[in-house]
């Protein structure tokens, strides 16, 4: 989200008009009126904020600060986006006006603005139905996944979900789903952008939204989606008999979110006890009051009422979904009495495992394994690589982001296809394709059940990880981002990459580690190919270089669509047996302080570290 550069007189005339066309449109009392004080306070740096550029309609959708003006999320800029994404829907399907959309949303709301998700969502509703299209506005707030579920489950043409995930208190965003349930993908997003840009004056009926609960086009799915999807997540239970039994307790939070409700009902549908709910969590509060950030992939500082709530109920595992519930993270007490939280790579491995044996238990023909897939991110753990080539299934790696997982487990499925299972680092799981997205619903209760499973063997999620390794090699991430407000510096940093020897030649080593190959996304370069040319599709708007290391280091340094950070995921792959994974880790802090001193060069590029 860029603001346009154009200053002095030409950006004051373009203030000018943007702000009269607001004045003229706006239809919510508290934003139009926050714009007229900035007028009459002469607040250009305020009003420059507000109206620098209007948001980037991108495959993520929109995700912005709720507030007035056209760079916020507020009722004008909804109406403006949903008419753009109708007219853009109406040319691409004939059967729109059969079919229909889903809409749903979070818990969201910002009084100051007079915006929440839940009016954004009926505002979003009142563009399609004034149109003649039907809409399935869910009645409440709802977890993400449950929006490509009711697209595939109700054969629509899109969804819409009002929600901004883990971001900050003051932000929400726009996500779209497409007709396969999958999120979309370019060219989608340069298409609905131009259609926005084509339909900013709002349609005569666009702020009646009363209008919408006595029309025939208004339906309800709550009551059948919320019981479809549970009967759906009951074909993932695989030990119901050990589940009724078990002795293992569980906590969980939804942490100001949306979660507490479907966790419970998830852990119903496969006969465990409901978890404990963290108190003063379990309920939805957009101020999110107990947390600085309302994102478990923080850590250990978002799970401190949980740890409290297990230590005192005897718990040993706390499950914790973000706000919107696509997400998980998981946390088991250890022997020492310490807490440890799992990245998103070990859970990945452990649920890629525990989906692939409970299949495996199922179809004991071996020749269905030419069928069966699994997927992860190009900056995800390698772990399923392993495990695939041992076991024999077919493994894939897409780039970042869910939306490649789902748009391409979609085409697999398609062609009669079994997907087991996809993952990303970010703690982002599908485990059961009902859903093409990540979700934080059905990926708790199956890392409950194989808790479960585990416990009648004597073992901990921990010792089944680490017999993971020793069988299929172990597999030992570290990542982390330094932040840099400057694209031009971004570019230069990377650009010295590209020409590290001051001959358009790449580096050949990173410190004493020699580098065996390189896969440059942003001009489809990858020298391990025959023909030099990248097979993932590339991306010349963001940077995204991958090296492989002699001793079987694999290190990839991007820059993140959403925020102002450079990220970088290293990986030491050793190979099956008992390696000492302490060495291991040795050996990978050395090759990542070695990336961060020669291919970062924080001092010369002036880039702040991650803050501890």
């Amino acid at each position: 989200m860029a603001a346009s550069e154009g200053g002095g007189v030409g950006e004051d005339a373009r203030l000018d008009r943007e702000t009269a066309q607001w004045l003229r449109w706006d239809k919510n009392f508290l934003t139009l009126e926050a714009v007229k004080r900035l007028i009459a306070e002469g607040n250009k740096e305020e009003l420059g904020k507000c109206f620098g550029a209007r948001m980037e309609f991108g495959t993520a959708g929109l995700r912005a600060a709720m507030g007035p003006g056209i760079s916020r999320m507020n009722d004008l800029t909804i109406i403006q986006t949903t008419q753009g994404f109708c007219r853009y829907l109406e040319k691409q399907f004939s059967d729109l006006k059969q079919k229909g959309i889903v809409i749903s949303f979070d818990a969201r709301a910002h009084p100051s603005s007079g915006g929440s998700s839940r009016r954004f969502a009926r505002l979003a509703a009142t563009t399609f139905i004034s149109q003649g299209i039907p809409v399935y506005l869910f009645s409440d707030i709802t977890p993400t996944p449950f929006v490509p579920f009711t697209v595939l489950r109700l054969k629509l043409c899109a969804g819409i979900m009002i929600t901004a995930s883990h971001n900050p208190k003051q932000d929400n965003g726009y996500k779209v789903y497409w007709d396969n349930g999958a999120q979309i993908i370019s060219p989608h997003d340069k298409g609905i952008s131009q259609a926005i840009e084509e339909n900013l004056e709002p349609w005569p009926q666009a702020w009646d939204d009363s209008l919408i609960d006595s029309s025939p086009l208004l339906h309800n799915p709550s009551a059948s989606i919320n019981n479809d999807y549970f009967e759906d997540l009951k074909k993932y239970c695989f030990h119901r008999s050990v589940n009724r039994e078990t002795k293992v307790k569980f906590v969980h939070t939804s942490v100001h979110g949306v979660g507490h409700n479907f966790v419970q009902s998830a852990f119903k549908a496969f006969d465990l006890v409901p978890p404990e709910a963290v108190p003063e969590q379990k309920d939805p509060d957009p101020e999110f009051p107990t947390v600085k950030y309302p994102n478990p992939e923080e850590g250990k500082g978002v799970l401190t009422l949980s740890f409290a709530l297990a230590d005192k109920t005897k718990a040993r595992i706390v499950l914790a979904n973000d706000p919107d519930a696509d997400r998980l993270a998981v946390a088991e007490k250890q022997d020492s009495g310490e807490w440890r939280v799992f990245s998103g790579n070990e859970l990945g491995a452990l649920l890629g495992w525990w989906l692939f044996t409970s299949w495996k238990e199922k179809n004991q023909d071996r020749s269905a394994l030419k069928d069966t897939y699994m997927l992860s991110s190009t900056v995800s753990s390698k772990i399923l690589r392993a495990i695939a080539l041992k076991e024999g299934f077919h493994f894939e790696e897409t780039l970042t982001g869910f939306k490649w997982m789902g748009n391409r487990a979609k085409q697999l499925i398609d062609q009669g296809k079994t997907v087991l299972f996809a993952f990303e680092e970010a703690i982002g799981y599908m485990c059961c394709p009902f859903v093409l997205d990540k979700d934080g619903v059905s990926a708790a209760v199956i890392s409950a059940e194989l808790a479960s499973f585990l416990a009648t063997k004597n073992l901990s999620l921990s010792q089944q990880l680490k017999a993971i390794y020793v069988e299929y090699g172990y597999h030992i991430t570290k990542a982390s981002y330094f932040i840099c407000h400057d694209q031009d510096t971004i570019k230069k940093l990377f650009e010295n990459l590209r020409n590290y020897d001051g001959k358009n030649n790449y580096p050949k080593a990173c410190g004493k580690f020699e580098i065996s190959a390189i896969r440059d996304l942003t001009t489809g370069y990858d020298d391990s190919q025959p023909d030099k040319k990248a097979v993932l599709p590339t991306s010349k708007s963001s940077q995204m270089i991958t090296f492989t290391f002699a001793n079987g280091g694999v290190a990839t340094m991007r820059t993140s669509g959403t925020e102002p950070k450079i990220k970088y995921y290293a990986e030491l792959c050793a190979p099956p047996g008992n390696s000492d994974p302490e060495q291991l880790k040795k050996e990978l802090n050395e090759l990542v302080s070695a990336i961060e001193e020669h291919f970062f060069q924080p001092q010369k590029y002036n880039l702040q570290p991650k803050a501890d």
